[in-house]
């Protein structure tokens, strides 16, 4: 034995065991790396390691003499069985140091439980608590004592967890490992049913609660998971419906977190039944949970318990449906008003004072709420697809499956139903024409009936279940809490007319061919061409770009059919829908229209032109967050040099159909000679090239978004208008790319013109 070997051994009063010559033991061949791990391999940094594999039951103290040489250790519920491939090797294949070479000091703290097994000569992964994944030290790339989980499963395979951010180890931002690095999740429908499988899987008990917006900070890496749909009951979240791993929509100013609050005194719970929602009622008290017996119990008392437990309405039950408890009887007499927060607020008996037996129990059953919903009467509802919780498609769940709502008849009176089963309060505004996109799956209810004040959507239905006559182009909607257009006072008015290129709401992105929805004022300088109507549901023929409250740029060829006389058109601003009048939607007459004197109906080149609309002199359109104009670029400003984060706006062909909603697309700027080659001599200096080529990433805009801006983002947020949509062969068609009027080869004629 070295003297180094010999004083560590002192140190931890284990000579016997460090002088001992049993083996380690070895590690399986199959898990034998071929070369050293990978080195500074990022590790979970737990103050206590995660997933509750095992029960949590009471361990003995180990002590150094209770494994002889040659033999095993027990059997453990925290510990790798032996024999089983990975016992003694970590994630990452390095074999186990066995516990009585532990260094004294160590760079990363461990799990505090490790203490015990000071001085142990096996190198047998282990978790003393029982109440998660198995762990042991190994010896880094760096040639430092570290940490980490095993390689064995003591039960199913969760993905490993971790919380960062918080003010202690009880909460943070949830963090998942998979594919070999730390990523975040998107708080999307993310609740408190969430929040408790990952407290129940990081091993934490007490009340869990769900945080969004990154209330933790926000994380780095991937964004791993969204639209995690828990209802609260399951071991792991790898068991909770939820999108493919990867796939969002969402940046990390909405990282999701949690916390797990420890139990205190005058917790509750529902316990006994099928799911969290129903049970037998029981509080907390002195470390013991036990029962509420049923004298003088009435409706507002449930009502305050299913509120506190984050349900809406709930109806007392039978205790005799749900298992007995074995503890005690902690609360009697109670009676609540119904406007307590809290249980323990309502009058009650002193804690264990009572004369009841558990026989008269109380029992509850609360109208279950989960996956982004809050619980309802009759049958859940939630809302999907929208920009926030607050608004989106209606969608209920019959008879195993959520369906949607046909919108024939569908009125502000019935959002405000739903509006008020989901918990909002403020003003609600009914949607339609699939304003949110079509669902999937039935068409459970047509030609609701909603007075206003139904408590329910369930007490508006006047027809059978899945009697319709509909489609999903016609599937309803809501937006809750909606105040819709606030009018901006003249100081606001002014300074937005002294800007361009802003993007006031574009922090989500949520169909042009290869393309997807915008985010309604996303873009707020696209406005539309359309024919005029008497009734204001002129046909769409061109996109175009507000370049002022009074000027919009457009492309020539869109007048080629109905002729250059202003009486023919009207262009609509602040539109995303175009089949729904929405609050910033505007349509304004055209005064007049300037084409490009060298273009010729029978070429693609000038291809661009002027409208000027009617009003007062620069009072044209009304400016807001969703009216606002572009930036023209400097005059012969190369984009490619430069611009980056390019997109095309519209409402044209999405491949399937004309689209009803605002589409965009991220679309890269290709070097002329690509389009040169393509189209030979019809490509001019005059033009841009655009699109992307990749059979499986094409982009493009077609007919329906002629004139349509391309946009791209200047170092400092403000977006630029560097084409008008053009021409191209066929429509994202492979190896035809777009092309598009450069915007900078006629910036001295736009200023002319417009006089800006």
């Amino acid at each position: 034995m070295t003297l180094a070997r010999f004083l560590l051994a002192v140190m931890l009063g284990a000579l016997p065991e460090v002088a001992s010559v049993d083996p380690i033991l070895s590690y399986p061949p199959c898990l034998r790396y071929r070369h050293s791990p990978p080195g500074g391999a990022q590790y979970p940094d737990y103050r206590t390691p995660p997933s509750p594999l095992c029960p949590r039951r009471a361990v003995p103290v180990l002590r150094p003499h209770a494994f002889q040489a040659g033999h095993s250790p027990p059997p453990h519920p925290g510990r790798c069985p032996a024999g089983q491939p990975g016992a003694n090797v970590t994630d990452l294949g390095s074999p186990c140091l066995r516990w009585a070479e532990v260094p004294p000091f160590l760079e990363r703290s461990p799990p505090a439980s490790w203490a015990q097994l000071r001085g142990q000569r096996h190198n047998f992964c282990w978790n003393l608590d029982g109440a998660s994944r198995p762990w042991c030290f190994y010896v880094d790339a760096r040639g430092q004592v570290d940490w980490s989980y095993c390689a064995c499963r003591l039960g199913p395979s969760f993905p490993v967890l971790r919380l960062s951010g918080g003010s202690s180890v009880r909460e943070g931002r949830v963090e998942l490992y998979h594919a070999g690095q730390w990523g975040t999740i998107c708080d999307d429908q993310w609740d408190d049913a969430d929040a408790e499988v990952i407290c129940r899987q990081l091993g934490l008990s007490g009340i869990a609660k769900a945080w969004n917006q990154a209330y933790f900070g926000e994380g780095s890496g991937p964004i791993l998971l969204d639209e995690v749909l828990c209802t609260g009951n399951e071991l792991s979240i790898e068991q909770c419906s939820k999108s493919s791993w990867g796939e969002h929509n969402c940046g990390h100013r909405e990282d999701a977190g949690v916390s797990c609050t420890p139990l205190a005194d005058g917790a509750i719970r529902l316990a006994g039944g099928k799911g969290s929602h129903e049970g037998r009622l029981e509080v907390y008290y002195r470390g013991q949970w036990g029962t509420v017996c049923d004298d003088g119990w009435t409706e507002l008392n449930t009502y305050v318990v299913c509120r506190q437990l984050g349900f809406k309405y709930g109806k007392q039950a039978s205790s005799s449906h749900f298992e007995e408890s074995p503890g005690p009887i902690w609360l009697d007499d109670v009676s609540c008003s119904g406007k307590e927060t809290s249980f323990l607020q309502c009058s009650r008996r002193q804690w264990g004072k009572h004369d009841c037996s558990h026989q008269e129990d109380v029992g509850i059953t609360c109208y279950p709420g989960s996956n982004g919903y809050k619980p309802s009467l009759g049958f859940p509802v939630r809302l999907m697809d929208g920009e926030n919780k607050k608004e989106g498609r209606v969608e209920v769940f019959i008879s195993g499956q959520w369906g949607t709502v046909c919108d024939d008849g569908w009125t502000d009176k019935d959002a405000a139903v739903i509006c008020r089963q989901l918990g909002y309060k403020g003003p609600a505004k009914a949607r339609t024409m699939a304003y949110f996109g079509e669902g999937k799956g039935p068409i459970h209810m047509d030609n609701v009936e909603c007075t206003g004040n139904e408590r329910s959507l369930a007490d508006c239905i006047k027809q059978d279940i899945g009697s319709h006559n509909c489609r999903h182009s016609e599937d309803a909607g809501v937006i809750c809490d909606y105040f819709g257009k606030k009018e901006s006072g003249n100081s606001h008015k002014e300074s937005l007319s002294s800007v361009c290129g802003l993007r006031l709401l574009h922090r989500r992105q949520k169909r042009i061919i290869g393309g997807k929805n915008s985010l309604r004022g996303g873009w707020p300088w696209q406005v539309s061409l359309r024919l005029k109507s008497a009734h204001g549901d002129g046909r769409l023929l061109c996109g175009a770009t507000l370049l002022s409250s009074c000027w919009v740029l457009t492309a020539a060829h869109c007048f080629k059919r109905y002729g250059n006389s202003s009486r023919n058109y009207v262009i609509r601003v602040g539109d995303y829908h175009t089949l729904v009048p929405e609050e910033f939607e505007e349509e304004i007459g055209v005064q007049q229209i300037v084409i490009h004197r060298e273009y010729l109906p029978v070429s693609n080149d000038y291809d661009i032109a002027l409208v000027k609309l009617q009003g007062l002199e620069e009072q044209c359109a009304r400016f807001s967050s969703h009216v606002l104009p572009a930036c023209l670029p400097l005059r012969r400003e190369k984009p490619q040099k430069t611009a980056s984060n390019c997109y095309i706006t519209g409402w044209g062909d999405t491949g399937r159909a004309y689209s009803r909603t605002l589409q965009q697309a991220a679309i890269p700027l290709l070097p002329k000679r690509i389009c040169e080659e393509r189209y030979k001599g019809r490509f001019t200096g005059r033009m841009l090239c655009a699109g992307n080529l990749q059979e499986h990433k094409r982009m493009d805009s077609c007919q329906g978004d002629s004139g349509g801006p391309l946009m791209c983002e200047r170092p400092g947020e403000t977006w630029v208008v560097y084409g008008v949509t053009s021409w191209g062969y066929g429509c994202g068609a492979k190896d035809s790319p777009g092309v598009y009027t450069k915007v900078s080869a006629f910036v001295p004629w736009i200023k002319s013109v417009t006089k800006l």
